[in-house]
């Protein structure tokens, strides 16, 4: 089977610095390439050049290995990787959403995924410039996973890691 080759994430708007950082953790883990950080989603060097402690905790030096980059608007972030040609996939709940058990991206050489917010999740925009929007059923009482725990569910599973 063909590996991907070019596996990036995009972090829009998480208010979370520890899930921020256990993202990055799980990304290297899964061989993400590059994470783009977006909105008010913190990074792991603040405005001052410092690093951020309550990033670098939860991410144990995945935010050193793993290439980041801050893009301020998330709309021209899309329009830039679909000029790029990824397949741009959400990881939402959505009336359009498909199981995230479906999603086969054998054939596939370049994968963004966009996780949303950890309240507000990604808007009904956002959805519409994915290619596909992909849901993790949900089994118990609760609605939805913690943001981080949701990127390694679907990455893990839709990466065949």
């Amino acid at each position: 089977m063909q590996e991907i080759r070019n596996k990036v994430l995009i972090l829009p708007d998480i208010r979370s610095a520890q899930n921020v950082g256990a993202i990055f953790r799980t990304a290297e883990a899964a061989g993400i390439n590059k994470i783009y950080l977006t909105g008010y989603t913190p990074t792991p060097i603040d405005k001052f050049n410092r690093v951020r402690k309550d990033i670098a905790k939860s991410a144990l030096g995945a935010e050193k290995t793993v290439e980041w980059e801050y893009k301020k608007n998330l709309a021209s972030l899309f329009v830039y990787l679909k000029k790029q040609n990824y397949l741009i996939i959400a990881i939402e709940q959505s009336e359009n959403s498909i199981d995230y058990k479906k999603i086969n991206i054998k054939k596939i050489d370049k994968v963004a995924f966009v996780l949303g917010n950890e309240v507000l999740g990604l808007s009904k925009n956002s959805l519409q410039k994915c290619d596909i929007v992909a849901e993790i059923p949900m089994k118990g009482n609760k609605e939805s996973l913690n943001v981080s725990v949701a990127c390694g569910v679907a990455l893990f599973r839709i990466l065949n890691v």
